[in-house]
């Protein structure tokens, strides 16, 4: 369904590099048991009319954060946050934010809830109700006006977001990782459809801000490319200069070696002949389920990358192996963290290697793998905060709300929702403890060899 031009008469808003938005010295740390965790540092970033920018990081890098502070959702800190020169003091009047998750209320229409941000600033039931119907025919939506989100596919309801967004005009569009709750086809139909509306001229904003840990989306989308790092807190590694005309060729060759140098960037890889990989690896006795966030792999995924190196002689190179699988090297990313989260490999120029206890672990059986990954997963902060805080209740139970409620000062509900998935299926491989979905809670594996408390 393609997207349609705006048909009224209203001029096309400038795109003329004025400043919108920017941040000098920003920081954002919330409290913690051993007091301040910083989630941003020294962040000094610009915003102009006519551009699309992505934060492009991975999973704890605080991208996310970075752009509810731009939106004056999350106060800064230190440092400042202006919008059109003017210091925030609240939530930001130029920006409008689509959200991962759709976010629709279940029980409006789609034209109700397009009609939401116009009602909240008082627009008249009339004005509002034909500007909803604009947008909603911009998106690609008219014929659903009376449906309701339940009606409706993934990418139908995240049309309607966009709708919702679009329809009161802001400055800046920000997008927290819009597409990535979306099968392949839809989130490639509806990206390729939003950026043939932005190069139309007709786009209802001046700049989008995009929140995505996708490589090939930024360089698809973005003008300019700021990666965010994670260790020990977010800040700027890199500022790239997109410089290639839409639609963007992906087999090209400046394409593809701008993949290439912003994959580089992103894993922490050295081009200077210093030894690649981790080097901002967070010592063991430092980590923290806020500061070392659990990728989002799970076990059959990580043991299946491992066995794959170890077949190719335990060493390989991960662009050769995408290309084999018919992958993105971002398709195997959240796999190479969680194996050097484990110990099980490490970075050596362009390819993963398996360190020794990864060699093991690949090669064992069952159940002498289970025995080695119920060693190394302790290494994960929040299966050892879960494991340790099972031992020291005296009924061998902790209700998953209580982890919950500790990681909610720092991720967003979503994330935390997946930092726990992924602590679940680790825990519950490793024998360490199950869960009971009924009463939400954990509990000691009954198997107590392997759930011997964790050292300290």
């Amino acid at each position: 369904m393609a997207m349609n031009t705006l048909t009224t008469t209203k001029d096309i808003r400038p795109a003329d590099g004025e400043l919108l938005l920017e941040t000098v010295g920003l920081t954002k740390s919330y409290a913690g048991a051993d007091g301040e965790l910083p989630v941003l540092s020294g962040i000094d970033l610009q915003v102009r009319a006519g551009e699309v920018v992505a934060l492009l990081g991975k999973s704890g890098s605080g991208k996310s954060t970075l752009l509810r502070c731009l939106a004056g959702l999350v106060p800064a800190s230190s440092g400042t946050i202006t919008y059109k020169n003017t210091p925030l003091t609240g939530a930001n009047p130029g920006t409008a934010m689509v959200f991962q998750t759709f976010a629709l209320l279940p029980w409006l229409t789609v034209q109700q809830n397009v009609e939401l941000g116009l009602e909240a600033k008082g627009v008249a039931a009339a004005e509002r109700a034909e500007a909803a119907r604009q947008a909603i025919d911009l998106i690609g939506l008219d014929g659903f006006e009376s449906a309701y989100p339940k009606e409706l596919s993934g990418g139908m309801r995240q049309r309607v977001g966009f709708a919702r967004a679009l329809v009161v005009e802001p400055d800046v569009l920000m997008m927290d990782e819009p597409f990535s709750a979306l099968d392949v086809l839809t989130a490639e139909n509806l990206r390729g459809e939003l950026m043939e509306l932005w190069e139309s001229g007709q786009f209802p904003t001046r700049a989008i801000v995009l929140v995505t840990h996708n490589i090939e989306e930024a360089v698809l989308m973005a003008d300019r490319i700021v990666v965010l790092g994670s260790r020990p807190y977010g800040t700027i590694r890199e500022v790239f200069e997109v410089g290639l005309d839409r639609p963007r060729d992906r087999n090209a060759a400046a394409f593809e070696d701008l993949i290439d140098r912003v994959y580089r960037t992103m894993t922490g890889r050295q081009k200077e002949g210093r030894t690649p990989g981790r080097s901002e690896a967070i010592e063991l006795d430092k980590r923290t389920p806020a500061n070392t966030p659990l990728p989002q792999a799970s076990v059959d995924g990580l043991s299946g990358l491992a066995e794959m190196v170890l077949h190719r002689g335990g060493r390989c190179d991960l662009a050769d192996l995408a290309d084999d699988l018919g992958l993105e090297i971002d398709d195997l990313l959240p796999q190479v963290d969680a194996l050097d989260l484990l110990g099980f490999t490490k970075l050596s120029g362009d390819d993963l290697l398996l360190t020794e206890t990864g060699t093991a672990f690949a090669g064992a059986y069952v159940q002498e793998s289970k025995k080695i990954f119920a060693e190394a997963v302790l290494h994960a902060p929040l299966v050892q905060l879960i494991t340790r805080s099972l031992h020291q209740s005296p009924s061998g139970k902790l209700r998953a709300g209580f982890v919950r409620d500790l990681l909610a000062h720092h991720f967003t509900s979503e994330q935390v929702t997946a930092q726990l998935d992924t602590a679940t299926d680790w825990g519950r491989y490793a024998e360490l403890y199950s869960y009971d979905a009924e009463p939400q809670e954990y509990r000691l594996d009954e198997n107590g060899e392997r759930a011997a408390a964790p050292r300290s």
